[in-house]
Parts: C-alpha cells; structure tokens; sequence
C-alpha cells in the first residue's frame, strides 16, 4: 500500500515521501497514529498544498532568522560571575544564564538553540553560537568576567 509520510519514521521513510508498506501495517499503526496518510490523487493533491505552505513559512522563517544572525553578531554579551583562584568559576556558565544575557539584550531566543561545545568554567571570551535554522549558525561573543 502507498502512504504519504507525515513525520519522519525510521527504516520507514521521511515526512512528504511517499513509501510502500504492508496494509495492516498503515492501517494499525500508520493512520491510528496519524503518521500518513494514503496515497490517494485527492490526498496527493491536498498534501502538494500544504508544502507549498509550509515553503512559503519556511522562507519566512529563514528571513527572520538571517535578521536575528545578524544581531547575535554585532552583539557582545559580559557575564559577571564569581571565581576563585587560577580563574575558575565556582560552577559554569550555562545556556540559561547566555538566554538571560540575550534576554536584556532585547532578543528572545530558546536555550535549546544555544550550543555550548564544552562547558564554560574560565575567566575569558568565548564564540558561543546559536544554531537559528540547519544552515544558519551565527556566534555570539561571551566575555566572561570575575564578579
């Protein structure tokens, strides 16, 4: 049986493609699911429509992001943190202190987005960066000073 894939299934296929798999498998747990949908000329039809949508949010999206990269860019962030002696921080700088940094900042951004490759527990400055979209990976500076 056809089926249009409306999320990503592994070894079964990816959202919008269109897979062949046994019957009782869409109709037992594909369909209940709602994780497809069969491939039938009107559901093709209606599902061609949704991703033009969703292109036309996803350009949309990309565009904010690109003006968001560019901010994040021009901006330099000081955490004032307490540290002992040799420069090291008691505990580390986290995702959530560099939101609330972004925060008075005037950008709102999810933690999540934020990628700390290692964890920050020295006095000095760092090139976090923000994964925004896939592609759109800007870096914030983070100088890190003692309290």
């Amino acid at each position: 049986m056809k089926v249009i894939m409306k999320d990503n299934i592994p070894k079964v296929g990816n959202k919008g493609e269109i897979v062949d798999v046994s019957a009782g498998y869409a109709r037992n747990f594909l369909f209940p699911q709602a994780l497809a949908l069969e491939a039938t000329t009107h559901n093709m039809l209606r599902y061609e429509e949704i991703k033009k949508v969703e292109a036309k949010h996803l350009a949309k999206h990309r565009e904010e992001a690109k003006i968001i990269a560019e901010k994040i860019e021009k901006i330099s962030c000081t955490l004032k943190v307490k540290a002992g002696e040799g420069d090291k921080l008691f505990g580390s700088v986290t995702s959530q202190d560099l939101q609330d940094a972004l925060k008075k900042e005037g950008l709102v951004i999810d933690k999540k987005l934020i990628e700390i490759e290692k964890p920050i527990k020295e006095l000095g400055l760092y090139h976090v960066p923000i994964r925004l979209t896939s592609d759109i990976l800007p870096k914030l500076k983070v100088l890190v000073v003692k309290e």
